[in-house]
């Protein structure tokens, strides 16, 4: 029982010291003003009207530039394209601009996974470090070689508003080359469709960013 608590103890001192440790090395990383470009790729369910998804593929372009303690602003520009909306023969491209705020957590202790083979031995893999973002995204959304419905007509090429929540998660490779290993967005847009005239979208991503 005593060793039990001694071993619990020296682990949080062992996770204490570690924390601290990560805790500078990832501020250095991902805390510290500066600028960091992603790549990413973009599967997005795409809801047009009641009952009718389908998905789309593509990705974005994002910059992002740390400002002060994990707050920073990013721009975002993202492509997605499908040739035939559930089969319909019908295709959709679909653009969208945004910017806003975001703000980045690096946890303190570092996550290391690890496998006990007996009683007495226990292998432990090297420390996962990482960080979790959230951000809030507004600015414009381009439909092209569609069919939007209009009571006068339908036409081609429509623009609306774009509004995007989501999040994600950065785990580092290298000194400046990290991996965002997953990013989830809702992204509702306003383009017509013949009835509400209203899209809550589903984005997934992955990909890779570089920091300067």
């Amino acid at each position: 029982m005593r060793n039990s608590i001694y071993g619990r103890l020296l682990l949080v001192g062992v996770c204490l010291i570690a924390g601290t440790t990560s805790q500078g090395q990832q501020q250095q990383n991902y805390l510290k003003p500066g600028i960091d470009v992603a790549v990413v790729y973009h599967p997005l369910l795409a809801h047009q009207v009641s009952n009718d998804d389908f998905w789309m593929q593509g990705g974005s372009v994002q910059l992002h530039t740390m400002i002060w303690h994990g707050l920073g602003v990013v721009a975002d520009v993202s492509g997605v394209h499908e040739s035939s909306m559930n089969g319909t023969g019908v295709g959709l491209d679909l653009v969208t601009v945004t910017f806003g705020p975001r703000y980045t957590w690096a946890p303190p202790c570092a996550w290391s996974p690890r496998v006990r083979w007996s009683a007495s031995h226990t292998w432990s893999a090297p420390a996962l470090h990482y960080a979790l973002f959230g951000q809030i995204l507004a600015g414009q959304a381009n439909g092209l070689n569609g069919v939007f419905p209009h009571p006068s007509g339908a036409t081609g090429d429509e623009d609306s508003l774009a509004l995007s929540i989501g999040g994600g998660i950065n785990v580092p490779l290298q000194h400046r080359l990290t991996v965002r290993a997953i990013e989830v967005d809702w992204l509702r847009t306003q383009l017509p469709n013949g009835t509400s005239n209203v899209q809550n979208n589903l984005r997934l991503g992955t990909g890779l960013v570089y920091r300067f």
